[in-house]
């Protein structure tokens, strides 16, 4: 069988879903007219594990991974570093910190773009996404050090 990206990338998939499920396991499930905390992690997770057994079913369509052009990891690589120093910092640093930051650094060092503009998008699409979730959603987002 030759290896292909879909069966690298479903099988992350799968994997990831099943990952979740193991850490979600203690978060309760509700009912479906009452769900719990527990309720949407597990149905992201079962749908990320049967997409994932999808892609691998699926894979003889897609190239080989031998034959990945990899030349796009200089600027994949630190948008998954950054993100992932986001998630680690996120309940640290609060929401509305954390995401500033993120897009900063995404935005300034990765894409290159001028930094004053970079700062207007990061405040207000941050603003504007705090706003949906505490006002409109309801639901509560980690505060960080300065109080929100």
């Amino acid at each position: 069988m030759t290896l292909r990206a879909d069966h690298v990338a479903g099988g992350a998939f799968a994997a990831f879903g099943i990952l979740i499920i193991a850490t979600s396991g203690d978060l309760p499930m509700g009912s479906l007219s009452f769900p719990a905390s527990g309720f949407m992690p597990k149905i992201l997770a079962g749908l990320m594990i049967a997409f994932g057994c999808v892609l691998i079913l699926r894979a003889g369509e897609n190239q080989t991974f031998a034959a990945i052009d990899w030349s796009d990891l200089k600027h994949a690589g630190p948008v998954v570093i950054i993100t992932a120093l986001a998630i680690a910092l996120y309940t640290v640093l609060g929401f509305v910190l954390t995401f500033v930051l993120m897009m900063l650094a995404i935005l300034v060092l990765t894409e290159r773009r001028n930094v004053v503009r970079a700062v207007l998008y990061s405040a207000l699409t941050t603003g504007l996404t705090y706003v949906t979730f505490v006002y409109g959603l309801k639901a509560p987002l980690p505060t960080g050090p300065l109080g929100f």
